[in-house]
């Protein structure tokens, strides 16, 4: 009997202790299932929150493109009136220097293109009546009031090369791209045009050595040029006898472009009535442009002088009765304008300088060469060929 009570016992205890633990774990199960719930409550909150944010965020970045969308549509809108009004202001520039310059021995083939192309009927008109002016300087007291008018003849080529004419021969000669070893030969500005856009149609001519940039020249039968290759040397070529005549080592510390928006132009090549010129840059930290008197047929540097020209967004230069004409434009292709000018007489004095702008066409120059047989500068512009014409009056003699 006393056993029996025992074992009652027992499993009594037995049974209270299994409950009480079990009564526990399901507290503690119920308490960490409330923990959870109170967490996705939060969670859901902070959802709610940042889902609002979100959208708050999306309508107020709708609003401000709409805004930008706006704002840039008037900011074109005000750019292409500016646009418009700057190309009018340019036009009446053109017509004032056109009624203000003087128009004394000017032909038909002197009227400005302003479209950029000639009319069939205007073809015709100045094929039969354009001719090569004869030479009207003669003695070297000029200085260049403005541009006269411009000629846009043809489309040949690169967007990038020259073109120029022998000064004491009607041969027209054309140097296609930046570098090569043959150019090519025409014999008369008339000849050019009547050709079609392939500059092979002129005379091959093959030169010793690579040509490169647009130093070149040509007077005489005899063309200057600068050679391609790690110094910097002028090459002087008898065109007729096809003959290598001289060629001399330019002292320059190091290969570097004389105008900064031609870089492939290390060294240029001019030529007017007082002889041969050269233009370059005595280094790379060397700002400004280096002016070189050279004898034409020994190709020894007579005389150096700094022209104070900034090399620094300069595209092309020319020179004119010992009068350098720096032309200036922009990164992105604008209006060219002469901005700076050296005369190494010292008779052109600051005040008649003049800072004048070319009447704007396709781009920006990649050559300018002045003919002072005709009073006129062979441009290439793009791959259009451009004659401008110019104006002169007398230096001031001080």
């Amino acid at each position: 009997m006393k056993l029996v009570f025992i074992l009652l016992l027992s499993t009594t205890w037995m049974l209270c202790g299994a409950q009480l633990y079990y009564q526990a774990l399901m507290d503690y199960l119920e308490n960490r299932l409330l923990a959870i719930e109170d967490h996705m409550h939060l969670w859901q909150d902070q959802s709610r929150q940042y889902h609002m944010e979100l959208q708050n965020l999306h309508k107020q970045s709708k609003k401000t493109m709409e805004g930008m969308k706006q704002a840039h549509s008037t900011l074109s809108t005000d750019v292409e009136a500016a646009a418009v009004r700057l190309n009018r202001v340019e036009r009446d520039m053109d017509l004032v220097e056109r009624r203000t310059s003087p128009r004394a021995c000017a032909n038909r083939a002197d009227r400005v293109v302003e479209q950029g192309v000639w009319s069939q009927e205007e073809s015709r008109e100045e094929e039969e009546e354009w001719e090569e002016l004869p030479s009207r300087v003669t003695d070297c007291v000029e200085i260049i009031s403005a541009i006269r008018s411009v000629k846009i003849l043809k489309r040949v080529g690169g967007p990038k090369g020259v073109w120029l004419r022998d000064p004491r021969s009607s041969k027209v000669y054309v140097f296609n791209g930046t570098e090569g070893d043959t150019i090519y030969q025409f014999e008369s500005v008339r000849e050019f045009l009547q050709g079609s856009s392939e500059v092979t149609l002129g005379r091959p001519i093959k030169l010793p050595s690579n040509w490169m940039g647009s130093g070149v020249a040509v007077h005489n039968g005899y063309l200057y040029y600068i050679q391609q290759g790690e110094d910097t040397n002028v090459v002087r070529y008898d065109i007729l006898g096809g003959e290598l005549m001289d060629v001399a080592i330019l002292p320059v510390e190091s290969r570097v472009a004389v105008y900064s928006l031609n870089p492939e132009t290390v060294a240029d090549l001019a030529m007017d009535d007082q002889g041969l010129w050269l233009l370059y840059a005595n280094g790379e930290t060397e700002p400004n442009i280096n002016l070189a008197k050279m004898d034409p047929v020994s190709l020894d540097i007579e005389q150096i002088w700094d022209t104070r020209c900034p090399r620094e967004n300069s595209e092309a230069a020319f020179i004119v009765c010992g009068v350098v004409y720096v032309v200036y434009n922009t990164r992105l292709a604008s209006r060219s304008r002469v901005q700076c000018v050296f005369d190494v007489n010292d008779k052109a004095v600051s005040e008649e300088a003049p800072l004048f702008y070319f009447p704007r066409r396709y781009g920006a120059h990649a050559s300018l060469k002045y003919n002072s047989e005709e009073k006129q500068i062979y441009s290439w512009d793009d791959g259009y060929q451009i004659l401008y014409r110019l104006t002169t009056k007398r230096k001031l003699l001080v």
